[in-house]
């Protein structure tokens, strides 16, 4: 009996006829395929019998696969019949619609969407809407990533639905969401799912979900089901009134936007995302604000550019369709149905990636049975699967022309703390090949190199297969004790190799560690300056025989003799291949062959040296050319300091100091004298290891001299950053950098750090002569009696006054007494008492202080003055120092250095971890900067600042230029600019008094008569005038 005959007499009974004849003919020839229509009308039939059968039969050929094509079009029947007055239909309509939307292949899903779509508006009855909603809701267990790949067309329907004010319709809305979100497949967010349901139903709860979401790490690829479930949240934060939800929303968008590895993922969120944010960034009053949702409209923009011309790799079903037509050759014997429905199966793959033959016969090929043989079947199936991966091949640039041996062909992501560095980006290394790696400060460069080094690059070869050295100066503090030959000797990969003592001996020899060189191989590494430690590093992988030699700043602290020798050594190295981070444009265009550069969380390559790099990328010549730099650094200004009248009055000297380091015989400094002054511009120049630096320590106090004075101003404030810069933060990490700043000058100004200097602490002698008695002299006013007292002082209060002969005296503490004294002892006798560092503690801190007042130590000051030393704000306070660059954290270094407004600025080695960019304006600044500034650098960064020059050579100075320049300079301390105003934590500003101007004598006597007469004629006073008058007791 035929299916059209069967179908008129269809009863209950008869349901699982139906399904056993397509089973047996085919859905062709058992006249299925022609009769579907007549199964469809049997499922809606309102007689309650004929709707009873035709469900019925529609459920049993649910399990017919190659149905699949025509049962289908039995769901939109269905899921009306959900409504149906008898109970036992509306049991069998469900039963139905589950069983349809449950058996159907998985990649099919997409085609029974449109009928669950028009079962959900609202006009429609809630059981309707219920059951199309919970056959949505069981796709994430048959169809979990179908599912996914369907959420954009799938979420903005369910979202309507969380609104509804029937209960039942709510329920199941909010279930097949959050069936829906367990199938993003994106780590980062799934945390976050039930917080998103919950932000559809509950606006209120929206700005703290987006402060949850602001502080994820986006790690993983962002593809279209993630986009779809955080979009509408998004969306929602962008229309908030609150700014800095408005300011979280966009900080994410431009966040998830980056990760996005295929712009048509994004395609169809960018015309609702867009709009939204380009008001806002109109429309936002907090400049800040607005700054950071322009930088995400700029973003978006630019993926919607890569979107406009990404070649598709969507599937789509009519071209797929014509695909099949001519495979079948024409297909005129296959009905159009089976053509539409493997289309969708087929498309859906494309999507998914599955293009396996053996995936396409068993999900494609079965859907032809009944029309073609199985032999045709697979053959027209295949010839559409090799048409599909055509169209989904996105074409590559032509690969090197070059046989070079290749070491690496990889793709991966790196993160450094919790921000994405590299996305899905792909690196070919070739052997005997150099590679400079470029990059703004932050990028990732260093990471990058330390993450190979790790073995932790997914895809890098192995460190067994080919052996790679990370070649750094660092030296770890439990290492510093070691001479350099045990220093190399005892390295894990060293010992691993089983090189012999002698050897590490010989090598270091081959690079200048030698008994009568400035670096002896059996001296303390600690003894060595950056210049040595670097040599020391390249001999230590020179030991290792490396494949690929990692090189971060090889150049940093060497002089121009150490920088030809690294590279002879690089170019001479034929089958060894070169990563190189480095600033100096001479070494990346004599040893580079090929150029990577780091830009929008991609590494892209290029051939040739730095020119020809830089000729295809012009931009890229802000790395280099400090002139080029756009960036700003802004100093504070330095103030007033007592008693000092002129620029080129000396603030700091050293006067014959001789310094020998306790391991060595032979002194490194020898006979050295010098002074700095608010005019001073000097740079300290000389070989690796002549004692810049630690003439520099000597000059802030950090060591002291076995002969010889070190004297500094006791009103001066010295700001000093270190070689090894990062000792300044290595404690305080898990701060950021405002919270850093903060806690560094918490109490009243004075600076933490400066009180833990060697020169702070006191000797054994010292302590010693602080516990003696000491004869001090009373002398009464009254009477003039003389007493002579034996005390000792327990410390100094803090206090400080000048005498009659103008010099200081400090109010101390007597042994045995429980109160201070109130009383003030002459800065000489307290010297020989033993107190004098206790002393110049007191004057640091008055120092420090005196700079506290015009910028009270807010988080609001704190970010700007961070931001005006080139940290941006996001790092400044919302990051921890452990997730920043080097480059960031000397950035921080100098800023904290910079906080107490410091007179002279000392810097050692400025350009080691600054790009180039950075180091134009640290130019910048300096050459505003009222006070005097030291630099120590080997590079052309002096040569226009400074126009004297200290030449350290074997420990012996040699001033040259202008010396005498500061003294010839007549510019008053009033010429200076002064600071007008302060602002205060909450943002007011209050005018503040410059510095009073000295009045000469007859001055003085014009406005002792101008206030007399004032005071007789009963006239106010200003405020200049009474405190004249209280000062001449006039009143």
């Amino acid at each position: 009996m035929s299916i059209e005959s069967a179908l008129e007499k269809l009863s209950l009974a008869d349901s699982g006829s139906l399904a056993d004849a397509v089973k047996a003919d085919g859905v062709a020839k058992s006249g299925l395929a022609a009769n579907i229509a007549g199964l469809v009308a049997k499922c809606a039939s309102k007689t309650d019998d004929e709707a009873l059968a035709g469900l019925a039969a529609a459920k049993a050929l649910a399990d017919v696969p190659e149905a699949d094509a025509f049962t289908k079009e039995c769901l939109t029947a269905c899921l009306e019949k959900a409504t149906a007055k008898n109970p036992e239909v509306r049991k069998a309509a469900e039963e139905t619609a589950t069983a349809i939307c449950e058996k159907m292949n998985p990649f099919a899903i997409k085609s029974l969407l449109p009928s669950l779509f028009a079962s959900l508006p609202v006009e429609k009855k809630w059981q309707e809407r219920v059951l199309a909603l919970n056959c949505v809701a069981l796709f994430a267990k048959t169809a979990p990533k179908q599912l996914g790949i369907a959420l954009p067309e799938i979420v903005p329907e369910v979202t309507a639905c969380m609104w509804d004010t029937k209960k039942q319709v709510k329920t199941a809305s909010t279930d097949a969401m959050r069936a829906a979100c367990e199938v993003i497949g994106n780590k980062d967010i799934e945390h976050m799912n039930a917080k998103i349901i919950t932000a559809i139903t509950k606006p209120k709860e929206v700005p703290e979900i987006m402060h949850e979401m602001a502080g994820v790490t986006f790690v993983q690829s962002v593809e279209s089901p993630a986009l779809a479930m955080v979009v509408p949240l998004l969306l929602r934060g962008l229309r908030e009134k609150a700014t800095a939800t408005k300011r979280q929303s966009a900080v994410i968008i431009n966040n998830m936007s980056k990760l996005v590895d295929n712009p048509v993922d994004a395609a169809p969120f960018l015309p609702l995302l867009l709009p939204a944010l380009e008001t806002n960034a109109e429309s936002i009053a907090d400049p800040e604000a607005r700054e950071v949702t322009e930088r995400a409209v700029a973003q978006l923009q630019r993926l919607k550019a890569l979107a406009d011309k990404a070649v598709t790799t969507r599937g789509d079903t009519s071209k797929i369709a014509e695909e099949f037509k001519t495979a079948l050759g024409g297909a005129d014997d296959v009905d159009a149905k089976v053509i539409e429905h493997l289309a969708v199966v087929s498309t859906t793959m494309m999507d998914l990636h599955m293009m396996d033959d053996l995936q396409w016969k068993k999900n494609v090929a079965t859907g032809l049975k009944g029309f073609k043989s199985d032999a045709d079947a697979e053959k027209a199936t295949e010839a559409v699967r090799i048409k599909a991966e055509e169209m989904m091949v996105i074409p590559e640039e032509e690969d090197e022309d070059d046989d070079a041996e290749e070491l690496c062909n990889c793709q991966f992501t790196l993160a450094y703390g919790t921000k994405i560095l590299l996305h899905n980006t792909k690196m070919k290394l070739k052997r005997g090949k150099n590679y400079g790696l470029l990059g703004g400060n932050d990028s990732g460069k260093t990471t990058l190199m330390r993450a190979i080094a790790n073995n932790q690059v997914e895809g890098f070869p192995d460190v067994t297969e080919v052996r790679t050295v990370f070649v750094e100066a660092d030296i770890q503090g439990e290492q510093s004790h070691l001479s350099c030959v045990e220093y190399v000797f005892i390295d894990e990969k060293i010992q691993a190799m089983n090189i012999e003592k002698e050897e590490v001996r010989r090598v270091l020899a081959t690079v200048g560690f030698t008994e009568d060189g400035k670096a002896k191989p059996d001296n303390a590494v600690s003894t060595l300056s950056g210049g040595w430690r670097m040599k020391l590093a390249l001999a230590r992988a020179m030991l290792q025989k490396a494949d690929i030699l990692l090189l971060d700043e090889p150049t940093n602290h060497l002089d121009v003799i150490n920088v030809a020798w690294v590279k002879n050594y690089l170019n001479s190295l034929k089958d060894v291949t070169a990563i190189i981070v480095s600033h100096d444009s001479g070494l990346l265009n004599d040893c580079c062959t090929n150029i990577l550069q780091i830009e929008n969380l991609k590494l892209h390559a290029f051939k040739g040296n730095l020119d020809e790099f830089v000729k295809l990328k012009p931009e890229a010549r802000a790395y280099f050319s400090i002139s080029e730099s756009k960036m700003k650094f802004k100093f504070p200004q330095p103030g007033p300091i007592e008693g000092v009248k002129s620029k080129g009055k000396a603030l700091m000297k050293m006067s014959g100091c001789t310094f020998t380091y306790p391991v060595n015989d032979k002194p490194t400094l020898f006979d050295i004298s010098v002074q700095v002054s608010l005019s001073s511009r000097v740079a300290c120049v000389g070989e690796n290891g002549a004692g810049k630096s630690t003439m520099i320590k000597l000059l802030v106090g950090e060591i002291e001299p076995q002969v010889g004075d070190v004297w500094k101003h006791p009103n001066a404030r010295i700001a000093y950053v270190a070689q090894h810069a990062f000792h300044h933060i290595e404690a305080h990490l898990n701060k950021t950098p405002n919270e850093y700043v903060r806690w560094r000058y918490a109490n009243n100004g004075e600076d933490k750090e400066s009180l833990v200097k060697v020169t702070m602490q006191f000797t054994e002698e010292e302590e010693k002569l602080q516990k003696t008695p000491f004869e001090i002299q009373f002398v009464d006013e009254e009477s003039g009696k003389i007493t002579k007292v034996k005390k000792v002082v327990a410390e100094l209060v803090g206090g400080r006054k000048q005498n009659k002969s103008k010099d200081y005296e400090y109010e101390v503490k007597y042994a045995g007494s429980t109160v201070d004294s109130g009383e003030y002892l002459p800065a000489k006798t307290l010297k020989k008492m033993g107190w004098e560092k206790a002393m110049k503690a007191v004057d640091l801190k008055i120092a420090q202080r005196a700079g506290l007042y015009v910028r009270p130590l807010s988080t609001k000051n704190v970010e700007q003055h961070l931001e005006d030393c080139g940290l941006n704000r996001e790092f400044g306070t919302h990051y921890r120092m452990s997730a920043l660059s080097g480059g960031q954290k000397v950035k921080v270094v100098l800023a904290a250095a910079m906080w107490n407004q410091p007179h002279i600025l000392i810097l050692d080695e400025p350009t080691n971890y600054l790009d180039r960019e950075s180091l134009g304006a640290l130019a910048g600044a300096i050459e505003t900067f009222d006070g005097g500034v030291v630099i120590i650098s080997h590079n052309e960064f002096c040569q226009k600042l400074c126009p004297e020059t200290w030449v350290m050579d074997a420990g012996h100075l040699e001033t040259k230029g202008d010396a005498d320049w500061m003294l010839k300079q007549d510019e008053k301390i009033n010429d200076q600019q002064q600071i007008t105003e302060m602002t205060d934590a909450a943002g007011n500003v209050t005018k503040v008094k410059g510095q009073k101007k000295k009045l000469s004598k007859k001055e003085e006597k014009q406005l002792v008569k101008k206030i007399k007469n004032k005071l007789k004629n009963g006239e106010d006073l200003d405020t200049d005038e009474e405190e004249f008058a209280i000062e001449k007791d006039l009143i």
